[in-house]
């Protein structure tokens, strides 16, 4: 899904391109060595077994923006390996001042000599140091130094493990040695050393990492450069807690809840990382939601929710079959479970997605979004018209024939929504058309209507109403003539 498309700038959800009822193809809503690395020296004198650094490249070589790359002096064409660094956790997380062993694979089908060099930067500042370096055997060793660093001076830089004493070369880097380049060992080497991060809280840290798959010849030509790089959130500082007044439908907002909807859940150490579900968190060849994501289960009246979207602050999940009345909602992660809060489940809670926390989120059969001009910066919306098709986007609109039992997507079918809807447009009663699920999508709601013939200019306030119940107010729906 494209990042330039229109999202809800409040509850984290984004709504793709929708198409028309019965022939929707919906997808997910989103509502962050080098080497003995052959330095070219331009001082001939220097002799050639120096020119390789077989010993470890000089600092300032990892691919941090604004520092150098090895592909400078290796003009070796590119191959099809890679490097990578693992040992993180799975939520790519930090705890300060608690020590990760990381290990370095650099690999090449083709290639008989290895390298890399990794450091740690604070990810708003990245000529910021985070963390240090230790070897953990004769294959690294570190590398330190100070901007700007220019070609292959060796002013302000000090290779060896020692060098993270050196005040005036901050900057530290791991890397390897000449044992650990294993000349003549093929298809892939690994490096194994401990980072330790900063003693506090720095905000997200990346790691970059450049690895040299070289050829063994002793001279730049004929190596493979290839470079990666990572970010780390800091863990949560304790276990979860959800904000009073933090469990709402993650459309409209309202405190009520109902099976199979949306839900926004707020508050505080919820995950220590941010993502939305992806297809490789799907069981059941694709069909049914994850009921974890990283390490984040929520428990709605003792079931299971289906988690879409982790934060920080937010989740966000897709109810289970709840019976209507209190339930007790707790989040649980690595670092504990949550204060049970209260929710209250309805029969329904109907409500509209909105753009920019104002507009309906809502399109035409043939796709186009309805909205005021400039809505969106890279995204046409036009208004309205009247007479105009127009669907409606939400959640909580009750059950559907046949059912659709929540934390399964929407197969290709119509489940049609079993009440009568009626929907106002400026206070004029709009032509229901019908309301259904979307196929290929979870909870996600279609409710068509048609425009009132007599609707004035303007931004006009939507109001939708099933079974005695109505969506929120303050969302509107722009209409031109």
């Amino acid at each position: 899904m494209s990042s330039t498309e229109p999202s809800s700038t409040v509850n984290k959800f984004r709504v793709p391109p929708m198409e028309p009822m019965a022939s929707i193809h919906i997808r997910n809503r989103s509502f962050g060595s080098l080497s003995h690395f052959l330095a070219a020296i331009a001082v001939t004198a220097i002799p050639s077994l120096l020119f390789g650094y077989a010993e470890g490249p000089l600092p300032g070589h990892a691919g941090v923006p604004n520092e150098m790359t090895c592909t400078q002096c290796h003009s070796g064409p590119g191959g099809s390996g890679s490097v990578a660094a693992s040992g993180f956790p799975t939520s790519m997380t930090y705890t300060p001042g608690a020590a990760q062993t990381l290990t370095v694979t650099v690999s090449d089908p083709t290639q008989r000599r290895w390298g890399f060099q990794l450091t740690a930067r604070v990810h708003d500042n990245p000529q910021t140091q985070a963390g240090t370096f230790t070897p953990s055997d004769g294959n690294t060793q570190l590398s330190c130094g100070a901007p700007p660093f220019s070609g292959n001076t060796l002013a302000n830089s000090t290779v060896g493990n020692g060098c993270a004493t050196q005040t005036n070369a901050p900057l530290q880097y791991i890397e390897h040695t000449l044992t650990g380049t294993r000349l003549g060992q093929t298809g892939s080497a690994t490096f194994t050393f401990t980072w330790t991060p900063p003693s506090t809280t720095v905000g997200p840290i990346d790691i970059y990492v450049a690895g040299n798959a070289a050829n063994g010849n002793s001279a730049p030509s004929g190596d493979n450069i290839y470079t990666a790089s990572y970010t780390l959130a800091p863990a949560p500082s304790g276990p979860p807690s959800i904000s009073s007044g933090g469990i709402v439908n993650a459309a409209g907002f309202q405190s009520s809840i109902a099976s199979g909807s949306w839900v926004a859940i707020t508050g505080a150490n919820l995950c220590g990382t941010t993502r939305t579900w992806n297809a490789g968190d799907f069981s059941n060849n694709g069909q049914t939601e994850p009921q974890k994501l990283e390490d984040v289960t929520v428990t709605m009246g003792g079931l299971p929710a289906f988690v879409y979207y982790v934060s920080a602050t937010q989740i966000n999940v897709q109810a289970p079959t709840l019976p209507p009345g209190p339930v007790n909602v707790m989040v649980s992660n690595a670092n504990g479970t949550s204060q049970s809060v209260t929710a209250n489940v309805a029969a329904v809670s109907p409500a509209f997605f909105l753009w920019n926390g104002k507009y309906a989120v809502a399109t035409r059969p043939d796709f186009t979004y309805v909205g005021p001009p400039g809505l969106f910066p890279s995204i046409t919306t036009t208004p309205a018209k009247p007479g105009d098709t127009v669907i409606l986007w939400g959640t909580g609109f009750g059950a559907t024939t046949p059912a659709v039992p929540p934390g399964t997507l929407t197969p290709s079918i119509l489940a049609t929504v079993n009440d009568q809807v009626t929907v106002t447009v400026g206070g004029l009663s709009a032509e229901y058309k019908g309301g259904a699920l979307t196929p290929g999508n979870a909870g996600l709601y279609q409710i068509a209507i048609t425009i009132p013939a007599n609707a004035p200019n303007g931004d006009l306030p939507v109001l939708a109403s099933i079974d005695g119940v109505q969506t929120p107010t303050g969302v509107s729906i722009n209409v031109q003539q």
